[in-house]
């Protein structure tokens, strides 16, 4: 049935340089050249975050949409759009798009999976280091002219061997994380959907929790990636925050909604767990006050993925998806499923 509907709304029958093309954001110019040889696009030199009348006045005879996760393309912008047919977002996750008027529009919508993988685990390290050892604080006191040298007692921090990790999401991400924390000689505590082949958790030397509830009152770090869905709003609530240790840290490179945002600032806030890093928030751009106030807080702009290799790789993953739909072939990273499942 899919794959009927998509040949129905090829675009095999048009010239190339006809099929029009908006791109939301700036992109790396290696991919807008590659983009530009091909299609006839929309470019937004300034790379300003486009307002939401003026996505719905530009997208109006647009094609292909290459939107990025900050857009929001609801259900008005896409019946806004009578001549797209395929959305290629740049971007892993799908949370900012109406899937099912999507489905109802007979518009196709692709992703980029995979490419994100190491670098976000890369910073969840980061994260966890920077805050366990206090590294934020230490600069401070050089900047600032407090530091008179090396003392017995100066910005203590704490050693990460011997911790206990909690990865909440053991999908490709989760999973790269969990590689990476071998070296670091941690114990691995994981909650998922679905459990790994025991072969895998040997792997990985991660121990699988079925109830949430039962795995964080024990973690000593705790590190969220799992897709942000329905199912997953608030999955760190007020009552589970409730359930951490006194010194836990809570690191979220995944999404801001998966976390009771108010719920967090008021317990770092009240220094009722030990720390957080967070590089992505609920409602971006905005960030809960109390969060800027907190000590041991790492606050990031959204940058898990912001390495030069990722983005190249983004923009690949989006041009082979436009390709072969262009072709009139199935794109590789179609989303089947009207709730987007990370793995």
């Amino acid at each position: 049935m899919l794959i009927n509907k998509l040949k129905n709304k090829s675009l095999i029958k048009m010239k190339r340089n006809d099929i029009i093309i908006l791109i939301t954001r700036k992109l790396p110019e290696k991919i807008e050249k590659k983009l530009k040889e091909n299609f006839n696009v929309i470019f937004n030199k300034t790379d300003k975050r486009l307002s939401y009348p003026e996505l719905k006045k530009k997208i109006s005879n647009v094609n292909i949409l290459i939107p990025c996760v900050s857009d929001t393309i609801d259900a008005s912008i896409i019946k806004s759009a009578k001549k797209l047919k395929l959305i290629a977002n740049f971007g892993n996750g799908v949370d900012n798009l109406d899937l099912v008027t999507a489905r109802e529009e007979n518009v196709i919508v692709t992703n980029t999976p995979d490419v994100l993988t190491e670098d976000t685990a890369d910073l969840v390290l980061t994260l966890v280091l920077m805050i366990s050892r206090k590294v934020v604080d230490a600069q401070k006191r050089i900047i600032g002219g407090q530091w008179s040298g090396w003392g017995p007692s100066e910005t203590l921090g704490e050693r990460i061997r011997g911790k206990t990790f909690g990865i909440i999401g053991m999908g490709r991400i989760g999973k790269a994380v969990a590689k990476r924390l071998d070296i670091l000689g941690v114990k691995i505590f994981y909650h998922n959907r679905n459990r790994l082949k025991i072969n895998e958790e040997k792997i990985l030397k991660a121990k699988y929790f079925e109830n949430l509830d039962l795995m964080i009152p024990q973690c000593d770090i705790i590190s969220l990636h799992c897709p942000y869905t329905p199912d997953t709003f608030h999955l760190l609530s007020k009552k589970r925050l409730k359930l951490l240790k006194k010194n836990c840290i809570v690191i979220n490179t995944s999404r801001g909604e998966i976390i009771d945002e108010q719920a967090l600032a008021s317990l770092l806030f009240k220094k009722k767990i030990g720390g957080a890093g967070l590089d992505v928030f609920e409602h971006e751009p905005q960030i809960t006050q109390k969060l800027l106030e907190s000590d041991n807080v790492i606050l990031l702009p959204h940058i898990s993925s912001a390495t030069i290799e990722s983005r190249i790789d983004m923009g690949e993953r989006v041009i082979k998806n436009i390709m072969s739909y262009a072709s009139g072939k199935t794109p590789p990273d179609i989303i089947k499923k009207l709730h987007y499942e990370q793995t």
